[in-house]
């Protein structure tokens, strides 16, 4: 049995038997690195398994009353739903998650970071633009600001395609049409709308595009002009914008945006060069999806130690999905900058236990069933091992969904649980790369950005290493411990930054996975 705390490393043990971690001295469950069997003797623990119990499940190593809480990481779990023997599967059928209190204790651990001197940074060829953020691509959008131009965007850049309009423009990573389901029908004056804004202008301006072509119906609530006005005139020959209505229809509307793609749009993106910059220009997107029970012992924790490397070389990290940091926000409060970034953390969480209660639905209906599956028995202990992801530093603020990062280090953006909708925020707030951990097998990709998945065990990595960039796993197989696994993580991603392409891009995602996040009432 391995005692080991989220981010320290795990040395490699003889694999006489399947392994189990107790990750904090007071956890009286441990994590089974592979399939226990009945009986079978467990590598290092004097427990035997009363039953099978799958990789990635949790093991009783003392007796639990019934009432009485189950600890892992050193944390409430959840509560035993009935009595609890040594060796038991402690899952579904025996904890359950009660009312639960935490001490925020706000700012009590900020610290400083210590940062390296900027002529000691390791740099990464990027695309410095006119406004001097940095890309990690070279995109052209087409963007719509309401669903009705959603299928005329789409047929732009299929024709782009079928034309082979890019071989005249070598430096341009591709035309992507980003379409979405709303922008009318609703009130113009409250946080929807605008969170909707936020997320279009975030792509408009996010520095993975080297320009961007908006295409409005022309009647729209969600008015382009306005918009621009609003926001502020983007640099010049970075935006253009078409109306249908103006144009007299969809294929007057088509002919003029591939005039405009082929003599003004894409000859202003072609020109852009990668540049040696430093990899403080990177902001990193964190995300976890399809996890299990290994995800917050071996990719998170790992992806977390490679963060605090990136932070301290002066790069900034966005974490998000704030129902799945519920029952664990008190460790992130604890290192927030000052109270008041800790106290707005806090009142994201109220405002969704509110949001989910309207509904008829409740914040702890998370993990999923594949996260289930996969060990993961309740949302505080999903939560804890998700927040692991975001390393160590200080907090550094809390965003608002799609609101733009401001400085480097920690940030946390409010967001669903859902992957494509939240990683959708996290790239309009500025991210310009995304590390997605996932212990069941996630497929997703992105444009404009990269995005680089860390499987979490290895009989999954194996499975779907067309998909998968990395393996976390070889920390549970004894391999490999978590500085080995972050450092090969920062290199990833100090490649990917330069121009290296992910699984994701290889197979070709991203083209319809921009999800904004809607809570307007329709009209």
């Amino acid at each position: 049995m391995v005692t080991t705390h989220p981010g320290c490393s795990i040395g490699a043990l003889p694999m006489s038997h399947p392994k189990s971690f107790q990750l904090h001295p007071d956890d009286n469950v441990v994590v089974a690195s592979g399939v226990l069997e009945a009986g079978q003797p467990v590598h290092g623990c004097t427990v035997k398994p009363r039953s099978r119990i799958p990789g990635g499940h949790k093991m009783a190593i003392s007796k639990i009353p019934a009432g009485h809480n189950v600890f892992k990481f050193g944390q409430v779990i959840g509560q035993a739903s009935c009595p609890i023997l040594p060796g038991d599967h402690v899952h579904e059928q025996n904890l359950t998650m009660a009312e639960y209190s935490s001490d925020y204790a706000f700012a009590e651990d900020a610290s400083v970071t210590e940062v390296i001197p900027e002529n000691q940074r390791s740099t990464f060829m990027g695309y410095r633009r006119d406004d001097g953020r940095v890309g990690t691509r070279n995109y052209v959008g087409i963007l719509t600001s309401v669903n009705c131009s959603a299928t005329v965007a789409s047929l732009i850049a299929k024709e782009v395609e079928k034309r082979a309009v890019l071989d005249d423009f070598p430096n341009v990573d591709g035309v992507v049409a980003l379409t979405h389901g709303a922008g009318c029908a609703v009130s113009t004056r409250n946080e929807g709308f605008r969170m909707l804004q936020r997320t279009i202008w975030g792509h408009v301006r996010h520095p993975n595009f080297g320009s961007v072509l908006m295409v409005g119906l022309g009647c729209e609530a969600n008015q382009i002009p306005l918009m621009v006005e609003h926001f502020g005139e983007p640099p010049e020959g970075s935006f253009h914008l078409e109306t249908i209505q103006h144009h007299g229809g969809t294929r007057q509307t088509i002919d003029s945006c591939l005039d405009r793609l082929h003599n003004e749009i894409l000859p202003h993106a072609d020109k852009a060069r990668r540049e040696p910059v430093p990899v403080s220009e990177i902001c990193l997107a964190l995300q976890c999806g399809g996890s299990d029970g290994l995800s917050g012992i071996t990719a998170n924790p790992a992806l977390g130690l490679a963060v605090d490397q990136l932070i301290k070389q002066g790069g900034s990290a966005i974490l998000a999905e704030t129902p799945e940091v519920y029952g664990a926000e008190h460790l992130l409060t604890r290192r927030s900058a000052n109270p008041e970034v800790g106290k707005k953390l806090v009142s994201l969480i109220r405002w969704w236990e509110d949001y989910v209660a309207k509904l008829d639905g409740h914040i702890s209906n998370n993990p999923a069933p594949g996260n289930k599956l996969g060990g993961l028995t309740t949302i505080l202990e999903k939560s804890l091992g998700a927040i692991s992801k975001g390393g160590t530093t200080t907090l550094q603020s809390v965003l608002r969904y799609a609101e733009p990062v401001v400085g480097p280090g920690l940030h946390f953006m409010d967001s669903p649980g859902y992957d494509p909708m939240s990683i959708t925020g996290e790239v309009a707030s500025g991210a310009n790369l995304i590390c997605f951990t996932t212990g069941r097998g996630s497929v997703y990709g992105n444009k404009p950005c990269p995005s680089i998945k860390i499987a979490s065990n290895s009989t999954m990595f194996r499975r779907m290493e067309d998909d998968m960039d990395l393996n976390a796993g070889t920390i549970a197989d004894g391999i490999e411990n978590h500085p080995d696994v972050a450092n090969r993580i920062l290199e990833r991603i100090v490649e990917v930054a330069g121009g290296s392409r992910t699984k994701s891009e290889m197979q070709g995602f991203g083209d319809h996975e921009f999800v904004p996040w809607s809570i307007s009432a329709i009209t």
